[in-house]
């Protein structure tokens, strides 16, 4: 299995992956950031690249699996972003996107809210000790706010012709996506 990672970020998902594949050398992360790319900690094989969602620096039809842990938010155009990933999926490639979701009703909303903007930069200023972490956490969830909402990504998977798109949520907030590049592809 071919792997492709986008928002490799930190590299925790291109590890797990290079451990599924088996093979290092068949996973690529991507990222926007060059700092991310150079800072992500990877198995030795795993190939990193600079490139976003939306421009995958990679040829078309190269990969059978596409993932994104919790990077979903950073996107700007989503429908730009899944063409791009149906393009780099061969026929029957698989995408799973991770990703966070604020809940849907208030009264959870509000507390995770208050979780992420109080708590957690509260823990983050005493572990870090470092004086714009706290900002940094406050930021964080500003992003899971922000992401479009679960119907509009589900809607925009489908629009890119991906098939048997679904939604599972764990916990309330952690937003899982998966869908399937149809194997009649080759033709289209």
């Amino acid at each position: 299995m071919v792997v492709v990672d986008v928002g490799v970020g930190t590299g925790l998902v291109a590890r797990e992956a290079a451990h599924l594949a088996g093979d290092a050398t068949r996973v690529t992360g991507i990222d926007p950031s060059s700092g991310m790319v150079q800072q992500a900690k990877v198995p030795l094989g795993v190939r990193l690249m600079c490139g976003s969602a939306e421009a995958i620096p990679l040829p078309s039809a190269c990969a059978d699996f596409l993932s994104m842990g919790y990077a979903l938010r950073h996107i700007s155009d989503l429908a730009v972003a899944f063409c791009e990933f149906w393009r780099v999926l061969r026929p029957g490639g698989i995408i799973c996107l991770l990703e966070i979701t604020p809940p849907e009703r208030a009264m959870p909303r509000a507390l995770l809210k208050a979780y992420m903007r109080g708590v957690i930069p509260m823990f983050a200023r005493i572990v870090a000790r470092h004086p714009e972490t706290p900002k940094l956490m406050r930021f964080y969830w500003d992003t899971i706010e922000a992401c479009a909402p679960p119907a509009a990504i589900m809607s925009a998977i489908k629009d890119a012709r991906f098939e048997d798109v679904t939604r599972y949520v764990e916990l309330g907030i952690f937003s899982e996506y998966c869908a399937r590049k149809p194997l009649s592809a080759a033709a289209l």
